[in-house]
């Protein structure tokens, strides 16, 4: 989108301009290319090279314009370099040069090279400062005259670029010369064009270079830029957009890309339009009216960067309120750019992508059939547009693997129908930089989204719920969901709290997940499989194959055999061999007489905790030495042979151990190194965990990403790990800001042994810190300069690990794009530390973090990584009664497996815990206690239907729960004794309210007997006795001591009854029900 510019044109080893001695040449690549310019020109010598048996190209001065040239193309393909105010003239046997004398000593290199190539000798014409080159000039066309004899013709037929006008002295007398000449003439552009086509490896990662720049600056600057802008209803002209956003491009460092600055440069002033007026020409350029972004505006962003003299483009278009009109014409434009880029491949014409997008808008929109641009895009390389590789309809050119494209297609002069001016009249843009590959094209902008969801933007507050209603209302017309945009940026209900709210989509999570549970019960059993299978049992335990193999006897003492992993204990006179793995335990002691003895017991079928293991249960039927005991008066040969048997034993055992540990594991595919070519991606210094096994010094390792997956080694050989691609389930990229350590995870679908240790979790880490003591005393200033120095130093440290994992992580992103991997859906996932609280997972205290699609800790060990998309509920309990801290109980989709627990959340972190699993669509439900999953989870997959009948998990619903509590605790006061206050009013121990209600009770017999015996009137000592009965129940002081306590057990007895609760007393302790 910009008509020609030279820019600074880099090699492609990224040496740094300056002086001839920061250039150097890549004579293989020089070598190499010279022999496909050779060879192309004499197979295409008549079709595209004109029949010329000489190539003359001039590369003009050096200029402060964007412009593309092939001259200047020419040189940075072939020697890595642009030479301004040069001459280059290729013969079959001669190569001519005309420069000055430092660009001739930068090209004396290249002699050898070409003459190993293509035969051909280099001779260099020198130019001096005061010389206009004419005698120079003079022995070139000798030259020229003299191969054209050789080969047969009176007139040599020269090649040029007709296209390039000269400019500067040199050119301008080199052009006026060849003119004067009788040579003839001929156009060799399409020659060039097509040399330049197809890109070698070295060229397709510069452009994926280029093309990842250019999409990191679209992703996470230009985008968050406008969402700034619009949210902040600032006032920011295009043109200054612009600048901001070419300054970006040119300091990669500011989007986190770790690409040389003085390789990069832009194809064309980024383009930025909107208020009505656009411009949909590779020409355009920014204005300086400010940005409109009011309902129903449209605006158009395109940018494009080059690294190495290579190109790559990208345009978005973004709607803000958006109107059926302009949905419609976007979605259209979505589809008939996909179809495009789908019609990119191998044999196909170049215009069948064009035809391609034609047919999609033609079926979706006939209408804006008028509005769609001509071509849907060019080839894009050293050069913006690539002569030759328009993709028009008329292009019958057939495409090749490594072809690249700028596929840029939109439509133009729509109409909307809006009050406001600035935004009746629209377009619409979208292109990506396209790789041609061996089966399908491949989109290196792809980071980038043009999603609906991801451009379409919503704040306007006064149409809001009309529009939203309207937009539902013509989907469920066209039987499909509303496409939701991508924020609002504004509050658009201010009436219903944010409470109200999330307990409206809370309720509609219930009934969903309700409907849900149903449908995958009724399908049989949780619906998940249960990965816990059966240790399959070792080989048969054999100490020797035969009885000659046993060891000679020595002294009929007992014996260990390492070897063979066998005890010999001589018993009557012969010795038995007996396999280490047969004992159970070992050991000795020593009387007082200097007398030693020795009991081993052995393991036997039956006995209580013993392993059922294949051997037992193959011989049951067997006679069995259940123990042994040997008395010896060599106490040293004793506990040598303890020693022995203990060692042996431990070895065997562990060795069995990870021999059943490895039979379950699942079998992977064998990892591809990399090739020669392509260098893995590769992260130095990393420590892991789990870690491997081993007495010696723990040693950091490598990681490097190779064709289909990673390989961590260290100096050790067998300390090697394999991380497959097609195992990894989720990768998180944690880099450390209050931590210690940035790290890499991963966690697997299959289990895999790191070392001796089966695993689902591993982890690549730094140290951001050292841990430094200080050994003075002295309490250290703040202002001290060491201290300063210090930290800064350690800041430093830090900032550079985690650009060196970002830009890890950003290239195996990119592997991970790759069509290949599309089915894995692989992608590093960052935790948001916003979202963070701190709970109890296993025993200590950590950090714990959600991401887009898990919740994890991945600091503390064991780590945590639960897969939101597994989770059936999750239920908050001890919530409430003043508590300080609660727990989160996590009840996964399968039933079989246990739920997980997080112990003792703060209760400040309660709401934000709510608002992010209502957001993520995850049912949560609050509860007073700890529940007993266990049970609970047992009785649901054993009646399934009973559970379903119930209301699923609404059982769990507090809110419900809690309405029929209060009724049943209203009808329960119905029933108190009117007397209760009075009686307990003078007790004694009021501490405890439940004592005078407990006897109550044994009591209300009493009262209804006295009163109806207060008709026929009482003696003195019936109101003698009731009187003393009163003080004994007040606790008078008449009362001895000891009636006084035998009053207080029996009362403490009393109150202790099992489920006699009473009305209105306290509520009794939190049972643990874990």
């Amino acid at each position: 989108m910009a008509e020609n510019r030279n820019g600074n044109s880099k090699t492609s080893t990224g040496k740094a301009s300056g002086g001839a001695s920061a250039y150097s040449i890549n004579l293989d690549n020089f070598g190499k290319r010279l022999k496909i310019l050779y060879s192309h020109w004499s197979e295409y010598s008549d079709d595209l090279w004109g029949g010329s048996v000489v190539l003359a190209i001039a590369t003009p001065p050096p200029s402060e314009d964007l412009r593309y040239l092939k001259s200047s193309a020419l040189n940075v393909w072939l020697v890595g370099y642009e030479f301004p105010d040069t001459i280059m003239v290729f013969m079959k046997r001669q190569i001519h040069f005309l420069c000055s004398q430092k660009k001739a000593s930068l090209l004396e290199v290249v002699k050898k090279s070409a003459k190993e190539a293509v035969g051909a000798e280099v001779v260099m014409h020198v130019k001096a400062k005061s010389d206009d080159g004419t005698a120079l000039m003079d022995s070139i066309f000798r030259a020229m005259l003299a191969q054209s004899k050789l080969d047969g013709h009176d007139t040599p037929v020269v090649g040029h670029i007709a296209r390039e006008a000269p400019e500067g002295n040199l050119l301008e007398t080199w052009a006026g010369k060849l003119k004067s000449t009788n040579f003839q003439l001929c156009d060799v552009t399409n020659g060039f064009s097509d040399l330049f086509a197809v890109k070698d490896s070295l060229e397709i990662t510069n452009v994926k270079k280029a093309a990842y720049l250019t999409s990191s600056v679209m992703k996470h600057f230009v985008v968050p830029k406008l969402e700034k802008v619009i949210d902040e209803e600032k006032k920011v002209s295009h043109s200054s957009l612009m600048d901001d956003t070419e300054k970006v491009i040119l300091e990669p460092a500011k989007v986190r890309v770790k690409l040389k600055a003085e390789n990069i440069d832009i194809c064309y002033p980024p383009i930025f339009q909107s208020g009505g007026a656009f411009d949909l020409k590779p020409s355009a350029s920014s204005n300086d009216e400010n940005l409109h972004y009011d309902s129903t505006s449209v605006i158009i962003c395109a940018i494009g960067s080059r690294y190495n003299s290579y190109c790559s483009n990208i345009a978005r278009t973004f709607l803000i309120d958006a109107n059926a009109t302009q949905s419609k014409a976007y979605e259209v434009l979505l589809k008939a750019h996909e179809a495009a880029i789908s019609a990119l491949k191998p044999g196909n014409k170049a215009g069948a992508a064009y035809q391609a997008a034609l047919s999609a808008v033609e079926k979706d929109a006939p209408e804006l059939v008028g509005n769609l641009t001509k071509s849907a895009g060019t080839g894009i390389g050293l050069e913006f547009r690539e002569s030759g590789l328009s993709l028009n309809g008329k292009n019958d050119r057939l495409l090749k693997p490594g072809m690249v494209f700028n596929v840029s297609l939109g439509f133009q002069n729509l109409q909307s129908e809006t009050k406001n001016p600035k935004t009746q009249k629209f377009a619409v843009l979208l292109a990506d930089t396209v790789v041609v590959g061996e089966s399908n094209p491949e989109v290196v902008t792809s980071i980038s989204s043009k999603a609906v969801k991801d451009v379409a933007y919503s704040f306007n507050e006064d149409d809001e719920e009309e529009e939203e209603e309207r937009m539902k209302v013509k989907a469920e017309a066209n039987g499909s969901k509303a496409l939701p945009s991508k924020a609002t940026l504004r509050s658009v209900n201010h009436e219903m709290s944010k409470e109200e709210l999330r307990r409206q989509h809370q309720a509609e999570l219930a009934r969903q997940k309700n409907e849900e549970t149903a449908r995958r019960l009724a399908g049989g059993g949780s619906g998940m499989s249960d990965n816990r299978g059966a240790v399959k049992p070792s080989g048969e335990l054999i100490a020797y194959k035969n009885v000659n193999d046993l060891l000679p006897p020595r002294d009929l003492m007992i014996q260990v055999d390492q070897k063979n992993e066998a005890i010999l204990l001589p018993i009557h006179g012969s010795m038995v061999p007996f396999h280490v793995a047969m004992v159970k335990s070992v050991s000795s002691q020593q009387d007082t007489n200097r007398t030693c003895y020795i009991r081993i017991i052995f393991n036997v079928p039956g006995t209580p905790f013993n392993p059922h293991d294949a051997n037992s249960l193959k011989f049951q039927s067997s006679i069995y030495v259940k123990e042994v005991s040997f008395r010896s008066k060599d106490t040293r040969h004793i506990t040598e042979v303890v020693q022995l048997i203990k060692t042996l034993r431990r070895q065997v055992a562990s060795r069995e151990s990870e021999k059943a540990e490895r039979a379950t594991l699942v079998t992977q595919e064998k990892l591809q190194l990399a090739g020669t070519k392509f260098k893995p991606i590769r992260l130095s210094d990393l420590w892991i965990r789990p870690v491997f096994g081993g007495r010696g010094r723990k040693l950091t390792g490598i990681l490097e990403a190779h064709t289909n997956g990673f390989r961590y080694s260290t100096s050790r050989p067998d300390e090697r790990v394999d991380v497959m691609f097609g195992n990894i389930k989720h990768a998180f990229f944690q880099p450390a800001e209050r931590e210690m350590i940035t790290l890499l995870h991963f966690h697997l679908h299959n289990h895999i042994m790191v070392g001796n240790k089966k695993t689902k979790d591993v982890q690549f880490y730094v140290e951001v810190m050292d841990v430094v003591q200080t050994l003075g005393g002295g309490k250290r200033s703040a202002y001290d300069p060491d201290e300063i120095e210090e930290e800064q130093r350690e800041r430093d440290r830090k900032n550079k690990i985690n650009m060196d994992f970002q830009n890890f992580v950003n290239r195996v992103n990119d592997l991970w794009g790759q069509p290949q991997f599309k089915a894995l859906d692989l992608e590093f996932d960052q935790p948001f530390r916003d979202l963070g609280f701190h709970g109890v997972p296993h025993k200590a205290s950590a950090f714990i973090v959600p991401t887009s699609s898990c919740l994890v800790e991945l600091i503390e060990t064991p780590f945590v990584v639960i897969t939101l998309s597994e989770i059936e509920i999750v239920n908050l309990e001890r919530v409430g009664l003043g508590q300080k801290n609660f727990d989160m109980t996590i009840v996964f989709k399968d039933f079989k497996r246990d739920v997980f627990r997080i112990d003792s959340i703060p209760s400040t972190s309660l709401d934000g815990i709510k608002e992010w699993l209502d957001t993520t669509d995850l049912k949560y439900y609050e509860s007073r206690l700890n529940l007993n999953w266990r049970p609970i989870l047992k009785t649901i997959t054993e009646d399934p239907e009973k559970f379903i009948e119930d209301g699923g998990w609404e059982f769990l619903n507090m809110e419900a729960s809690d309405s029929d509590s209060e009724n049943s605790q209203e009808s329960d006061q119905g029933y108190e004794p009117s007397d209760v206050q009075s009686d307990s009013g003078g007790s004694e121990d009021e501490d405890d309210d439940s004592e005078s209600l407990v006897e109550s009770e044994d009591d209300d017999e009493e009262d209804s007997d006295e009163d109806s015996e207060e008709d026929e009137g009482k003696t003195w000592e019936e109101l003698e006795r009731e009187a003393s009965k009163a003080d004994r129940e007040k606790g008078d002081e008449s009362d001895s001591e000891d009636e006084r306590k035998r009053r207080k057990i029996k009362a403490f007895g009393k109150a202790r009854v099992p489920d006699k609760r009473s009305v209105g007393g306290s509520l009794p302790k939190r049972p643990k029900l874990r």
